[in-house]
């Protein structure tokens, strides 16, 4: 998947959204994703590289446990046949819990 195609899929939630992060103020109020393309897989042989994955992060951020935003989020990854991990966290200094999904697309 492009950028593009990401943004696309990640714009399908209605939920406020960015790459990485938000610039310093803009943070919308939670709900909220933040998307990140931490690196990729590649599959090669003979020097050549045949096939890349990217690895996608789409983290939800939430004030307290939104089983309806997290529904939202995998609904979408599930309409585009995307296979994630999911797993949760509650970030203290931000009093904030995020939702992680890790996936290649």
């Amino acid at each position: 998947m492009t950028y593009e195609e990401i943004k696309e899929m990640i714009q399908e939630t209605g939920l406020s959204f960015a790459y990485h992060h938000f610039a310093e103020g803009e943070s919308p109020h939670p709900p909220f994703v933040i998307f990140l393309s931490p690196g990729e897989d590649t599959f090669g042989a003979d020097n050549l590289m045949y096939h890349s994955f990217k690895q996608l992060d789409v983290e939800l951020y939430t004030n307290e446990k939104s089983p309806e935003a997290e529904q939202r989020v995998e609904e979408v990854l599930t309409q585009h046949s995307i296979y994630y991990t999911k797993t949760e966290n509650y970030i203290e200094s931000e009093k904030l819990y995020e939702v992680l999904y890790e996936m290649e697309v």
